[in-house]
């Protein structure tokens, strides 16, 4: 019985860690920006998405206005680093699963966004 415990209380504990281990794999696709972070004080973005190609392509959307890029996501999948013309931000990956994701990084503040089915 005590087998029957230890087994049932570690594939629970299981899948909470693979809830966070997502790879790049669920990256792929459009996500929009629904909530900054910054100092404390939040904001609600509108027209902002982030697209992520396969190749690590990238695309950053806001408004009108368009930016391509590339994307690496570490292999321990805990830091997103985006890259756009010479500038190049790593982001650590607070929260991600297929329709949420959170990252912060100390020159953007926390940035949330969710997936987009298109």
């Amino acid at each position: 019985m005590k087998q029957i415990k230890f087994l049932l209380l570690f594939a629970f504990g299981l899948t909470g860690i693979t809830g966070y281990a997502q790879t790049s794999k669920e990256l792929i696709g459009k996500w929009k920006l629904v909530k900054e972070t910054k100092n404390g004080v939040e904001k609600a973005p509108e027209n902002t998405y982030q697209v992520f190609l396969e190749g690590g392509k990238f695309q950053g959307i806001n408004g009108d206005s368009s930016r391509k890029g590339k994307w690496k996501l570490s292999d321990d999948n805990k830091t997103l680093t985006i890259s756009i013309s010479v500038i190049s931000l790593p982001f650590t990956v607070d929260y991600f699963d297929a329709k949420k994701r959170i990252i912060s990084n100390d020159k953007t503040g926390t940035l949330e966004y969710v997936k987009v089915d298109e």
